[in-house]
């Protein structure tokens, strides 16, 4: 990592080093095209599927890699995340496979798959808040301070940035002639560490985020030029309800990233559907976001190869039942 000032910037070098740490511990992750996709986009799109990583979801990368760092003194002490289910997961596991004890704070209203899976799956120790009236960060701050455990932020540090952008940089060592990449945004890591990998592979290559308009506090960021924070949104997409962009990944998105989509609540569980019937995988409403855009068209029209990251597939079992009840109303 260079500084600048109080900052540290992460470069493509961090992200390559990352992806070397990582080597043997996440699974590198397949890549699907779909002529239906394609057809009705009218481009080729190529789907990075991280549905398939180790706790289902990208989210992994960044906790082992921020978690291998850390010292013996802070490995002993243990570890804290914050989170609505992903991170959750993926600092667990990690966790876990580092043997390092874990506490994970999640909101009450986590589908309940998730929160099952980092308590019993991964065996971390798991403290609920509710997200409406309690601060996640200043919850996760005081139980932290109490035991002594290192805090292992869900997207605003730089080595679970540097983990995020090795997703990209599997893409691109597959597909390197891309034209653009698109990744749905909640706090903003995931974006920012693939606009890092993309460009410092090519830096021609056009990066777009993807946002529910429910939960459109980047774009609103983007278009103000400075953090704006919104009210705790409803959206599905229950991985995507950041209610403002990170300190650190604003301004790699102020410098990377060309356009944020929104997309309707409806768009997005027509994603879903998308891939379960279409493309035959199970993905997540987060992930479902950046597929919803390029299904929409939203991509300018010279984008002809595209890269699209789906994040997770931890979709609550009772939430994938009413989709398929409702596709079944129609018939």
């Amino acid at each position: 990592m260079e500084r600048t000032g109080r900052m540290e910037t992460i470069t493509y070098d961090c992200i390559r080093e990352a992806a070397a740490r990582l080597k043997g511990a996440a699974h590198r992750t397949p890549v699907m095209t779909s002529r239906t996709l394609n057809k009705q986009s009218g481009r080729e799109i190529y789907l990075k599927c991280e549905q398939f990583q180790r706790g289902g979801a990208f989210k992994f990368r960044g906790a082992y890699n921020t978690i291998s760092r850390m010292t013996e003194e802070e490995k002993q002490r243990g570890v804290l995340a914050y989170s609505s289910g992903n991170h959750a997961q993926g600092v667990a596991l990690a966790a876990r496979l580092s043997g390092v004890p874990a506490v994970i704070c999640i909101p009450t209203d986590a589908p309940p798959v998730k929160l099952a899976a980092t308590r019993e799956t991964y065996g971390a120790e798991v403290l609920t808040f509710d997200r409406l009236t309690t601060d996640r960060e200043a919850f996760g701050r005081q139980v932290a301070e109490e035991r002594g455990l290192t805090i292992v932020p869900p997207f605003d540090h730089p080595h679970i940035i540097a983990g995020a952008g090795t997703v990209a940089l599997e893409l691109l060592e597959e597909v390197p002639d891309l034209d653009a990449v698109i990744t749905p945004i909640g706090g903003g890591g995931l974006l920012s560490g693939t606009s890092i990998a993309a460009h410092g592979w090519n830096p021609k290559i056009r990066v777009f985020g993807a946002e529910p308009k429910l939960a459109a506090d980047t774009y609103r960021s983007l278009q103000e030029g400075k953090r704006v924070s919104i009210d705790p949104p409803s959206t599905v997409a229950d991985g995507l309800r950041a209610t403002t962009p990170g300190v650190l990944t604003f301004p790699i998105l102020q410098s990377h990233v060309e356009n944020v989509v929104l997309v309707t609540e409806e768009e997005i569980e027509d994603a879903i559907r998308f891939a379960l019937l279409r493309l035959k995988t199970v993905i997540e409403p987060s992930a479902a976001v950046a597929l919803a855009a390029v299904r929409k068209g939203a991509l300018p029209r010279d984008c002809r190869k595209v890269g699209v990251i789906l994040s997770g597939g931890n979709i609550d079992p009772s939430l994938l039942a009413q989709l398929w009840e409702r596709e079944a109303t129609k018939i």
